[in-house]
Parts: structure tokens; C-alpha cells; sequence
């Protein structure tokens, strides 16, 4: 049984109310086999998934398109993604699927999401051994299956995606002058 749950629209059925049982993405199907199924149904209806996060009883998976995506869509491919689920699992107990975009700020865990971000701000923290930690803020120059390069000014830094706790992109607003300030100058 499966409720689907996206911020428009819910779908999907409960099996009871009460004691849930808490389990585990595995329970559902192994995580590639998620994901191989995901990006497969996405790409047939034109678009990409971005990411899949298993939390307690809530799959989130993350979905863009050439362009960006709208709500219309999104509320679509949720629709979609809860009869795959349905229909490819044999779930024990209801689960909540959220459906959305990775917004302006994207989670970067995947190396084909880092090759994505080549040429935006980034924020990775990274653990060594031993323990220690680092965080570098720059820009993503470089991104292969092993490791990314985040230039910041005249220092570049390599780091190998196995060490990554955590990246994500930066979103920088553009600052623009002030509407009235336009204005004056244009009428001097």
C-alpha cells in the first residue's frame, strides 16, 4: 500500500490507521533497482530524475527537465511514480511519496549531478582520515566518477567524491540597481 503526497495533490491509499511499522528503502526494492525504474518511467514522459532520499517512511524523489518544471507536471509524474511503486513493490504498510523539484539550491551526491553543476557555486564539506573535516566554498571547475575540483580564487582545491560528507550548490541572487536610481540617471 502506498500514499502519495505532493504539495498539490495526495494520491494513493492508506492500508490501516495506527501503529505504522517503520522499514527500510531495501524493503521496498534495492535502491538501484529504485532508481534504474525511476529514470527509466522519467525519461519516457521527457523528464530527469535528480535524486531519490529514503526517510524513515517518506521517499522523496527530486525531478527536473530541460527548461524547468511545473507544478502541472510535477503533480503528473507523481501520479506516475506512485503506480510504478505500486505496481513493481510489494510494500508492508502505507509510506509517503514526495514529488518536486531540486529547487535553486541542489544536494549534490551523485557524480552525474556534480558534472551537472560544472560552473556554479558550491559548498562541499569533506572528511579525511583521521576524522578531520573541511569545507570549501567556490566554483565547480571539474567533476569526473572519482572526484570534483571547486576553484576558490586563486586556490583549487581536489576532492575525491568518496571523501564528501556533504555539497550542495550555492544560489546567488544578482544584485540590480534600485528602480528609482534608473530612472533619474536615464532622464540626465
Amino acid at each position: 500500500m502506498c500514499a502519495v503526497y505532493s504539495p498539490w495533490k495526495t494520491y494513493g491509499r492508506l492500508s490501516e490507521v495506527g501503529a505504522l511499522p517503520a522499514f527500510s528503502c531495501e524493503e521496498i526494492m534495492n535502491e538501484t533497482a529504485l532508481w534504474d525504474s525511476l529514470e527509466r518511467y522519467l525519461a519516457a514522459e521527457g523528464l530527469r530524475l535528480d535524486d531519490v532520499e529514503w526517510s524513515g517512511r517518506v521517499l522523496r524523489v527530486l525531478i527536473d527537465a530541460d527548461g524547468g518544471i511545473d507544478v502541472g507536471r510535477i503533480s503528473d509524474a507523481a501520479s506516475g511514480i506512485s503506480r510504478l511503486i505500486d505496481g513493481e513493490t510489494d510494500v508492508q504498510g502505507p509510506y509517503t511519496l514526495e514529488v518536486s523539484s531540486p529547487g535553486l539550491e541542489r544536494t549534490l551526491r551523485r557524480p552525474g549531478q556534480f558534472r551537472a553543476s560544472l560552473g556554479r557555486e558550491v559548498v562541499i564539506t569533506s572528511r579525511f582520515e583521521g576524522g578531520d573535516t573541511a569545507t570549501v566554498r567556490g566554483t565547480l571547475d571539474a567533476a569526473d566518477d572519482d572526484v570534483c575540483v571547486v576553484a576558490e580564487g586563486d586556490h583549487v582545491a581536489t576532492i575525491p567524491l568518496s571523501e564528501i560528507v556533504s555539497a550542495k550548490t550555492v544560489f546567488q541572487w544578482e544584485r540590480g540597481a534600485k528602480p528609482g536610481k534608473q530612472r533619474k540617471e536615464a532622464s540626465r
